[in-house]
């Protein structure tokens, strides 16, 4: 892609991501304009850790959470290297992920499992024991060169801005919980009582403002309800 071609696309995905209606929506927007916009993306994600353990802020492509999960239950990996060096790097770039990685042998090997051939990233914050990193991955060695690197700062950028909107982790480990729920409360009334997808967030929320409870213990109640009935 064009430089010129690629700075009109930010200059939309700015746009675009001020239109998203919470810090949530805007991670996830990150993580899926990483992919239409980097040539030879195939999957991006957004990893937190917290204490040790490894948190997908946001993921677009199967490969991420597998790949954020193998950090944590590791404790190694690019993230966590970078997270700990004290020279102020904030980039990696594994160029082959399908030849030995002697710094990462258990992470490297586990990772060509997952069909990941080469990757990128960009540290976002480090807080103590806490980071968040941005992370791009492609199926094939070689996809990722220095040019490249520079998309991947461009996008880093938002998140950085998008984390420091959001208090704390907490709070976004709470909406990524909150959302969970909410989800499979509205799939359990859409099958027990025919509802679209409207229909079923529709009830949800009526029933939020009626008996002014929050949509979460609401979504909650639907399902300690539905565990019943089996």
């Amino acid at each position: 892609m064009e430089w010129r071609e690629y700075a009109e696309q930010m200059a939309l995905l700015a746009r675009n991501l001020l239109a998203q209606d919470s810090v949530q929506a805007t991670l996830d927007e990150i993580a899926a304009s990483a992919v239409k916009l980097v040539d030879g993306c195939d999957a991006a994600g957004i990893l937190a850790v917290r204490k040790g353990r490894a948190v997908t802020l946001a993921a677009c492509g199967d490969m991420v959470q597998e790949c954020d999960r193998l950090q944590g239950e590791l404790g190694e990996g690019p993230c966590f290297d970078l997270a700990r060096k004290k020279d102020g790097e904030r980039l990696y770039r594994i160029p082959d992920l399908t030849r030995p990685e002697p710094a990462w042998e258990r992470f490297a090997t586990q990772a060509r499992e997952l069909g990941i051939g080469s990757m990128t990233g960009v540290l976002l914050y480090t807080s103590d024991e806490d980071f968040g990193a941005l992370n791009l991955y492609s199926r094939r060695p070689g996809a990722f060169g220095q040019d490249i690197e520079t998309a991947g700062w461009l996008l880093a950028s938002h998140a950085a801005v998008a984390l420091a909107d959001a208090r704390t982790i907490d709070q976004l480990e709470h909406a990524l919980e909150t959302r969970h729920a909410i989800g499979e409360a509205m799939g359990m009334l859409m099958e027990r009582h025919r509802l679209s997808q409207d229909e079923a967030f529709d009830v949800l929320r009526r029933i939020s403002q009626h008996h002014n409870v929050k949509l979460r213990d609401v979504a909650q109640r639907v399902r300690d309800g539905h565990s019943d009935q089996k």
